[in-house]
């Protein structure tokens, strides 16, 4: 029985949860005038309060120490995010007392989306150590030539424990005027990472990538097809989409339009390296709308103007990497 529990610690100990998380609408209640941000203030029309604000921040921040807590007993060392209004918000998210035990820090650059809400990247500073960090610019048009002005894909190199990785933290452009009708921005998103990684690659030999994101696209649409097959990546999210089971649930229908891809240096053994373990959708039933005809879907903030005191519109997804000592 002994060796049994000291088995299991010893695997739990060189197992990291790699998530990435839609926070949906994370905003303060502050009136910023370069944005597009009024609804989410007291006078607003969603009324989004402190109150509404700190009970949205304590949701998030349990969620998040729960990913993957129970096949290995900790929080997630990486933790890619989308929909967050700025830096004060990443701030206050990382100070709930569930949080602030794990050292966690942030990278987040201001984006041009017009309502505001950027990309950024939590870590736990005890296992990854920042070397460089930069925005990427992605520039697409509407059909009517005017700029789309979405978010920036978020760049960050790393150290891993002793591995270097390379991370890009995505939020693609949407879906909102039709699904094939702006299919060609995220082919062009999926370009510029394409892109960037050859530019890299003239400097690093095999680099490790990771690549996550709400692409608003699913795992077998041709942006992220293009991506997976131009840079030989590996996508273990692929199985876990069924008709049942999705990340995101609109009219009825199940999406996995959030994603964590992966290099395949990732599937390797070799010693001072990660080893993909598994990939999963974190749906625990909290986190879940618990009757009604949308029971089972994402347990939201709000619907329409509805406050419903929810999560987000979105699980959050996550990897287990194994590091080979």
């Amino acid at each position: 029985m002994f060796f049994s529990k000291f088995f299991k610690k010893k695997v739990q100990d060189s197992m990291h949860t790699v998530a990435f998380y839609n926070l949906e609408n994370l905003f303060d209640t502050e009136d910023n005038s370069d944005k597009l941000d009024t609804d989410y203030t007291p006078n607003g029309k969603l009324k989004w309060t402190p109150e509404r604000y700190h009970s949205k921040l304590f949701k998030l921040a349990s969620t998040i120490s729960k990913i993957g807590f129970d096949a290995i007993g900790k929080a997630p060392v990486i933790i890619g995010v989308v929909e967050v209004e700025n830096k004060k918000v990443l701030k206050d998210l990382l100070a709930e007392p569930v949080l602030a035990s794990n050292a966690y820090d942030f990278i987040h650059y201001d984006s041009p989306d017009e309502r505001g809400i950027d990309n950024a990247l939590i870590f736990d500073k005890r296992f990854f150590q920042v070397i460089h960090s930069e925005a990427i610019p992605l520039k697409v048009f509407n059909l009517d030539g005017q700029q789309d002005m979405t978010r920036d894909i978020l760049y960050v190199h790393g150290k891993l424990n002793e591995e270097e990785v390379h991370i890009f933290v995505n939020h693609w452009p949407s879906r909102r005027d039709g699904g094939d009708e702006t299919e060609y921005k995220r082919i062009k998103a999926a370009a510029t990472i394409i892109n960037f990684m050859k530019v890299l690659e003239e400097k690093y030999s095999e680099p490790n990538y990771i690549v996550m994101g709400d692409f608003n696209d699913g795992p077998q649409t041709a942006s992220v097809k293009k991506l997976v097959g131009e840079k030989n990546l590996f996508n273990p999210m692929e199985k876990l989409l069924t008709p049942k089971r999705g990340s995101a649930n609109y009219k009825f229908k199940w999406s996995l339009f959030d994603q964590i891809l992966i290099s395949h240096s990732f599937l390797n053994f070799e010693k001072k390296t990660h080893s993909f373990n598994s990939s999963n959708i974190f749906d625990d039933h909290f986190l879940t709308e618990f009757k009604g005809k949308f029971k089972g879907s994402p347990f939201r903030t709000y619907v329409g103007r509805r406050y419903m005191g929810g999560y987000s519109d979105h699980f959050p997804v996550y990897i287990h990497l194994k590091f080979n000592k």
